[in-house]
């Protein structure tokens, strides 16, 4: 297991790399397949939608809590919603380029704030967090126990997290994670859940709720190739992501099919 010392190392070339995103041939595609055909499967059948809305939920009543937006680049979907209503906004990335973007939106916010920060530094001393908002970001860690062990160290006493991050518990997905590795660009800090990192959660903190997305909704990429009308197509999607959600919700073996996890969770 890598020490706190060397994942702030490869960290620095994780900022560099954020700073100037620059991807090889396989490494483009697999983006295009992901924020393209997968992004748009993903709206056509609510699952990015039906996310969102339940991270607003989770968020609860903002207007007495510190909040902390982890790894929130230049801004993602919630963050401005969160500086506007969080008694106490920070967000914090690697990349000071992309957080000089956020300052300039966090301007009309006088609680909130932009820091280019590495959240494992000792220069980040905040701590006493109500609320964590990882959309994205636990999986960019090595070293799940450490990453737990400062997430514990920030939050306040029953302060939650809300995360979401791919998996690679899916065997179909897990052997194209493996063939494609050697060849990513960012392997260095990519490692999507494994059935072991939401053990090491489930041990260090109260899961209040989770569920997992892309389990048998992932095969609507072939289903959209079949010639059936768009509104078929869709119907089934959408019924198979409900399944997803539903079932992931209580059962490990639904959840471990699908390919991404969000998850509400507490501080012991």
């Amino acid at each position: 297991m890598k020490s706190t010392e060397a994942i702030i190392e490869t960290n620095k070339k994780q900022k560099e790399f954020y700073n100037n995103i620059r991807q090889n041939f396989l490494t483009r595609i697999w983006a295009k397949f992901r924020n393209g055909i997968l992004n748009q499967v993903r709206k056509n059948i609510g699952v990015q939608d039906q996310a969102y809305l339940l991270h607003k939920e989770w968020f609860g009543d903002l207007s007495d809590k510190k909040v902390l937006d982890l790894g929130c680049y230049a801004g993602n979907y919630w963050s401005i919603y969160l500086a506007q209503h969080a008694r106490q906004y920070i967000g914090i990335d690697l990349s000071d380029v992309a957080i000089a973007k956020l300052a300039e939106r966090l301007k009309p916010y006088p609680t909130a704030s932009a820091l280019a920060v590495d959240f494992l530094s000792d220069e980040f001393a905040e701590k006493d967090f109500d609320l964590i908002y990882a959309y994205g970001v636990l999986h960019h860690f090595e070293s799940t126990p450490i990453l737990i062990d400062r997430l514990n160290e920030k939050l306040a006493d029953n302060g939650q997290v809300i995360s979401y991050d791919p998996m690679e518990t899916s065997i179909p997905i897990k052997i194209i994670r493996t063939i494609y590795r050697p060849f990513q660009t960012d392997a260095d800090w990519e490692w999507p859940f494994s059935k072991k990192t939401l053990y090491q959660y489930r041990e260090a903190f109260h899961i209040i709720e989770k569920h997992g997305l892309l389990g048998l909704s992932k095969w609507i990429v072939f289903v959209n190739m079949l010639p059936l009308s768009a509104e078929k197509k869709t119907r089934i999607g959408k019924n198979w992501h409900q399944k997803d959600w539903n079932n992931s919700a209580t059962s490990d073996k639904a959840l471990f099919r699908c390919m991404h996890l969000t998850m509400l969770m507490q501080k012991k």
